[in-house]
């Protein structure tokens, strides 16, 4: 029991690549989205969108959306693009979890959940690779 009264669980599904950030707020199910920001809205240039403090925004706008709605502790899942892509989640990653965490959530666990090909699809660019 917290001081507000009972603890009501979401899961926030944080998708980091080089290129964005995105911040997914469900409910305990994943079935209803509560929140939903991308460091594109955030800023209006392209160069920055996958940078720190964008997610660290969007993140921000997330939980306060999460906390209008009642829910006060998150579960976190963190995903790269994973696949034949990287697999290690961009640099807005870390920033993101630690606005969650400031902003009055509690943090539950935090897992990574980035698809591992256990043998890997054909990656893109044919038969000699991409021609310069």
């Amino acid at each position: 029991m917290t001081k507000k009264g009972k603890i009501r669980w979401g899961i926030a599904n944080i998708f980091s690549s080089t290129n964005n950030t995105i911040i997914h707020i469900t409910d305990i199910t994943g079935s209803e989205t509560i929140a939903k920001y991308s460091g594109g809205m955030i800023t209006n240039q392209d160069r920055l969108k996958g940078s720190p403090f964008p997610a660290m925004k969007a993140a921000q706008k997330a939980a306060e959306d999460a906390l209008a709605h009642n829910i006060n502790a998150v579960h976190i899942r963190v995903r790269a693009p994973g696949g034949h892509k990287s697999k290690i989640p961009g640099q807005g990653a870390q920033p993101a979890i630690r606005a969650l965490a400031r902003s009055g959530l509690k943090i539950g666990r935090i897992e990574d959940v980035t698809p591992i090909p256990h043998d890997s699809t054909r990656k893109k660019g044919g038969r000699r690779g991409r021609r310069v």
